[in-house]
């Protein structure tokens, strides 16, 4: 399947309510899962990352299929370990090149039982019943996903003896781990976080009603449609001002784009400020990598030069980010170059994009098809397996439309 986007005008006037935030939802599903008695959960994400983890934390069998959501496959790892029986934890074939060594040791020094049935380190697993209990102390690498850590400190309280989790090294996705540690407060759980350590002690989770914040990651396809208008009067609801979300420091990163953020009761009204006049675009995106494949096509369609550091994660998303970038800019004459680094990966960005009715390929990634969707600002551009956008965005077509986009499938 092929959609086709165009606009025939360049402005963006409207009021889009976002969905739920994804990573929060899915830390809230978990957490409430270990609760003794559940809580309400309001505007949950709709995604099916969010679906999938939601539906499996309700089986009571012996197989578990994450399909591409790798937050989900991380989360129930953890959470499966704890359970009785003898479970099997599978995903699809891109999930299965997706390294999940790291979070499985970790957990099997713990004392769950763990084995990797087919390539060593990938998925899928089976997971047996654990003797937790032994070991309540470990130290492990702080430049993996955050997920791995999120994974193993929301289950920290159910441990016999808690755990004091030791990360060595540059941590990547810091406010991942932060949001986890603040969702697990807001749930009652207490604990500290000096230096390199993180230290909870055994204690109960307590139930609460808990209301989904909008995702700030969805938000910046809006944005990227903001830098490209000539006339903007854009309100995105859902959105919080105070958000436990890394992305958040969008709004701070578009004004050297024009474009301006004014926060109101029920989220944020974008509208153009002082006309872009930044020549190169710099950011470290180590805190918020979700946001780095849109900010990338923002620079290639208004011909701004970027120099983008923190990009080591992107290489094991749900593809190779770095070089699907590198492929599809390639496209409209935009030229996405990794670029020698003392640490991490670097990207720079060079070049404003040509379209010629442009067919981008999205690499079974939801991210790829949203951030190259702003470029039909432009003119008319193709999207492969448009449909990808249903891991984090199912409503993201028609929300396009409610603000005069023209999509149809070809």
């Amino acid at each position: 399947m092929i959609y086709q986007l165009k606009k025939t005008d360049p402005t963006i006037v409207g009021d889009i309510t976002l969905d739920g935030s994804k990573s929060i939802s899915n830390r809230v599903l978990l957490i409430n899962a270990l609760c003794q008695d559940e809580g309400k959960v309001a505007r949950l994400s709709t995604s099916k990352d969010t679906t999938t983890l939601q539906r499996l934390l309700t089986l009571n069998e012996g197989t578990y299929d994450a399909g591409a959501a790798g937050t989900t496959f991380r989360f129930m790892t953890a959470y499966l370990a704890l359970q009785a029986g003898t479970q099997i934890l599978t995903g699809s074939e891109r999930m299965k090149q997706r390294p999940v060594g790291v979070l499985a040791e970790a957990l099997n020094e713990l004392g769950a039982d763990i084995r990797f049935l087919e390539k060593p380190g990938y998925p899928p697993l089976s997971i047996g019943p654990g003797n937790f209990g032994a070991v309540d102390e470990l130290r492990i690498p702080a430049n993996i996903s955050s997920q791995f850590i999120s994974a193993l400190l929301m289950i920290a309280p159910v441990l016999p003896n808690g755990l004091t989790l030791h990360l060595e090294g540059e941590i990547v996705s810091r406010p991942y781990i932060q949001m986890t540690l603040s969702l697990m407060s807001r749930f009652g759980i207490d604990a500290t976080w000096v230096g390199p350590t993180i230290k909870i002690e055994k204690q109960a989770y307590q139930g609460r009603d808990f209301t989904v914040e909008a995702d700030w990651s969805a938000a910046s396809y809006y944005y990227a449609l903001a830098a490209f208008s000539k006339d903007l009067n854009l309100h995105l609801g859902g959105l919080f001002e105070n958000s436990l979300q890394g992305d958040s420091v969008l709004a701070e990163m578009m004004t050297q784009f024009g474009v301006e953020t004014e926060y109101v009761a029920d989220g944020v009204i974008l509208t153009k400020g002082k006309p872009s006049s930044v020549d190169t675009f710099q950011w470290n995106f180590i805190n918020c990598p979700d946001i780095a494949q849109t900010l990338a096509v923002i620079c290639g369609g208004l011909g701004v030069n970027g120099y983008f550091t923190g990009l080591k994660t992107l290489k094991i998303k749900e593809t190779d980010r770095v070089q699907a970038l590198q492929n599809e800019l390639k496209k409209v004459n935009v030229n996405f170059s990794e670029t020698e680094a003392r640490q991490g990966v670097s990207c720079q960005v060079n070049g404003t994009a040509q379209l010629n009715e442009p067919v981008f390929a999205t690499y079974e990634d939801h991210r790829m098809a949203m951030a190259f969707a702003p470029l039909a600002m432009f003119g008319s551009i193709s999207i492969e397996e448009p449909m990808v956008v249903v891991k984090s965005y199912p409503n993201f077509y028609e929300d396009f439309k409610q603000l005069g986009f023209i999509i149809e499938s070809v």
